[in-house]
């Protein structure tokens, strides 16, 4: 019968285990090995744009998160293009589901952090960027291709 009594503790402890796990996993969901794919060929935003054409306070990291934003993702994160609510406000009013935000991963953290792009419309016609986890936003525009 001892056997019987430490089974159970047993199992409640490996299901917490594997909860904990699950948990601490659920903001990043690895693309295919756990690296972003390459973008897609003859996407339009800021595939050849030089770093002087980048607004100065966006990361370096920002632009591969415009690209997939641009060729449709996929992205690495499941939020990624999920609703952002704007429950504070801090952005002009809009209809449910017209923002939708992207993380822009910081080096050396191994969580998303605090930094996004949130844009707004279907296709995004207007981009911002927060580093404070949305306390505060500064509005830009991506740099585009030059026309052929």
């Amino acid at each position: 019968m001892p056997l019987k009594r430490n089974l159970v503790p047993t199992l409640l402890l490996a299901v917490a285990l594997v909860a904990a796990a699950l948990w601490l996993q659920r903001d990043r969901e690895p693309v295919a090995d756990g690296a972003a794919p390459p973008p897609a060929a003859g996407s339009s935003t800021a595939r050849h744009a030089p770093a002087s054409a980048w607004p100065a306070f966006l990361p370096k990291e920002a632009r591969p998160v415009l690209r997939r934003i641009a060729d449709g993702g996929p992205h690495p994160y499941r939020q990624d293009g999920s609703v952002f609510q704007n429950r504070e406000g801090r952005l002009p009013s809009q209809p449910r589901g017209y923002y939708r935000e992207y993380t822009v991963e910081t080096p050396g953290l191994g969580h998303r952090g605090a930094r996004r792009i949130v844009t707004g419309g279907q296709p995004p016609a207007v981009y911002y960027y927060t580093d404070d986890h949305y306390d505060s936003f500064r509005r830009f525009e991506p740099p585009r291709e030059p026309a052929p």
